[in-house]
């Protein structure tokens, strides 16, 4: 699973660093949806290095890095998703979907800061 859960943020954060610069480039086009192109950008940017940050506990069996890594990452697709679906397509991705990603992501650094004051696996 440490593996598993290694590659997969790894992967993610580099999924959404690229698409964060790739909304940043569109963005500062100056378009119509450039606020919201910028803010999902922003969001991707910033999310992104977490995850890289999150897969070195992974390796350090760090215990809320799951949950924490799941958190940030849907939470961030669903928030991100959902202002570019609305740029490319003129719509959200579904009813609430960014609000639902915020609260997740909230919910994400809740658990990072939760984890840090747990003791590690194994002890």
């Amino acid at each position: 699973m440490t593996k598993i859960a290694h590659r997969l943020l790894i992967a993610t954060a580099g999924v959404f660093g690229a698409a964060g610069v790739a909304g940043a480039a569109y963005a500062a086009h100056g378009t119509a949806n450039s606020m919201l192109a910028a803010t999902a950008a922003g969001m991707l940017l910033v999310h992104a290095p977490a995850l890289l940050a999150l897969a070195i506990l992974v390796r350090q069996d760090w215990r809320a890095v799951g949950f924490a890594g799941l958190g940030l990452g849907l939470g961030t697709a669903l928030f991100s998703g959902d202002l570019f679906a609305r740029i490319l397509f003129g719509d959200r991705l579904f009813a609430n979907a960014a609000p639902i990603g915020g609260t997740v992501m909230i919910a994400g650094w809740l658990i990072v800061a939760l984890g840090a004051l747990l003791p590690p696996k194994g002890r």
